[in-house]
C-alpha cells in the first residue's frame, strides 16, 4: 500500500517522493501547490491538493486508498517570516497537525513520519547539540514546530497503536533529481536560493549579520543534502512497518558546522565569481548564532548516514538551479499566491 506525503510536491516532498519510488513504493501526495509544483511529481503519481488544516481535504486524500503510514511535510517554514505573521505559521503547523492526527485516527492509519526542525533548539549551548538538548525555539515557526511535537507525542499515549518518529532537519541544500524536471530550492529566505538568485542578476550575494558570536561573524549551521534526507525518511517509514521501536526523534544533519561565510564563498568558487564578493547587511530576527546537531542517533537506528559534502551539495543546486527554468516556474508562483 502507498504512503501519503503531505506537502510531497515541494522541493524536500518532491525529492522523497523519488526516494520512496526509487525503492519500489508506492506514494500519493496531498499538497495545495502554495509553494510546490505539479510538475515536481511523476505523471502517475496521484495528487490531491488541498490545505493539511482543511479536514474535508486531509480526509479526501485519506480515504482515497489505503494506506502504510503519511509522511508529514505540510506546513510553512522560515523563521524570519514567522516573526512577521505568526498565527499563519500556527495555523499552517499547528492546526495542520491537529487535523491531520484526528483524520489519521479515525481511520485507524497508525505510522506517522513527522517533519520537525533543528529551529525546536534556538541558540545551541556547547558545540553540538543531541536529541535530548532543551528545546527553547527562537521564532514562531520554530515554536509551532515543536508544538507538533508535542501534539504527536500527546496523541500516541492517548492511542497507544500510533507508532511515529519526528525528524528534525538541519539546513537543507542541494538537488540531484532531474526526473521529470530538475528538483530546485525556490524559497525567499533560504540561503542557497538567496545566493543564486543574486548571481544570475550580477549582484552581490548577502550575508545577513556578522556580529554573531561564532568565528567569523556569520550565522553556522548544519547542512544536508537532499537526497541524503529523503532517504532518511525513507529509512524511517521502512523501520515503522517492520515494527521498529524509534526514538520520538532524530536529528537529520552532517554534525559539522559551516558559516554562512564559507558557504558563499564556496558557491562564488563554484561558479568563478570569487572577484564579486558579497554584501553585509543587518541580522534578520529569529536566527540563532549558531546551531550543529549530533547525528549519533539517526546514524546508529537507522543506518543511515550522509553522503555528501559541501562540494557536492553545491554543485547539485547550482546544476539544478541553471536547469530548472527558474524565473517561469518562480513567477507562475508568484501569480498563484497573488490569487491566493
Amino acid at each position: 500500500m502507498p504512503w501519503l506525503l503531505t506537502g510531497g510536491a515541494g522541493y524536500i516532498g518532491a525529492h522523497i517522493v523519488q526516494a520512496f519510488r526509487a525503492a519500489g513504493r508506492e506514494v500519493v501526495v496531498l499538497d495545495d501547490l502554495s509553494s510546490g509544483f505539479r510538475e515536481f511529481l511523476p505523471d502517475d503519481v496521484v495528487l490531491h491538493e488541498g490545505r493539511v488544516e482543511d479536514p474535508a481535504a486531509v480526509a479526501a486524500a485519506l480515504d482515497a486508498q489505503p494506506l502504510d503510514g503519511v509522511v508529514h511535510l505540510a506546513g510553512l517554514k522560515y523563521a524570519g517570516e514567522s516573526v512577521k505573521v505568526p498565527l499563519d505559521f500556527y495555523r499552517a503547523n499547528v492546526e495542520g497537525t491537529r487535523v491531520l492526527l484526528r483524520q489519521m485516527a479515525e481511520r485507524d492509519i497508525d505510522r506517522l513520519v513527522f517533519s520537525s526542525s533543528s529551529a525546536t533548539y534556538g541558540t545551541m549551548e556547547g558545540e553540538i547539540v543531541t536529541e535530548d538538548a532543551p528545546q527553547r525555539p527562537e521564532s514562531p515557526y520554530g515554536e509551532s514546530k515543536l508544538i507538533g511535537e508535542w501534539l504527536i507525542r500527546d496523541q500516541a499515549r492517548a492511542r497507544p497503536s500510533l507508532r511515529h518518529t519526528s525528524l528534525r532537519y538541519f539546513n537543507v541544500v542541494g538537488s540531484s533529481a532531474r526526473e521529470p524536471v530538475p528538483i530546485v530550492d525556490h524559497s525567499p529566505y533560504n540561503l542557497f536560493p538567496l545566493v543564486f538568485r543574486a548571481l544570475s542578476a550580477g549582484r552581490q550575494p548577502k550575508v545577513f549579520g556578522d556580529d554573531y558570536p561564532t568565528p567569523d561573524g556569520s550565522c553556522v549551521r548544519d547542512y544536508v543534502d537532499v537526497v541524503d534526507l529523503a532517504e532518511a525518511h525513507l529509512r524511517a517509514a521502512v523501520l515503522l512497518e517492520e515494527g521498529r521501536e524509534l526514538a520520538p526523534a532524530y536529528n537529520v544533519g552532517r554534525g559539522e558546522g559551516v558559516s554562512v561565510r564559507q558557504i558563499i564563498e564556496a558557491i562564488l568558487a563554484q561558479v568563478d565569481e570569487q572577484a564579486l564578493g558579497y554584501e553585509v547587511v543587518p541580522r534578520r530576527p529569529g536566527d540563532p548564532a549558531k546551531i550543529v546537531g549530533s547525528a549519533r542517533r539517526i546514524e546508529q537506528d537507522f543506518d543511515w548516514k550522509p553522503g555528501r559534502g559541501l562540494a557536492e551539495m553545491v554543485e547539485g543546486a547550482w546544476s539544478a538551479w541553471n536547469a530548472a527554468g527558474t524565473a517561469e516556474r518562480e513567477a507562475a508562483q508568484d501569480a498563484r499566491r497573488a490569487v491566493a
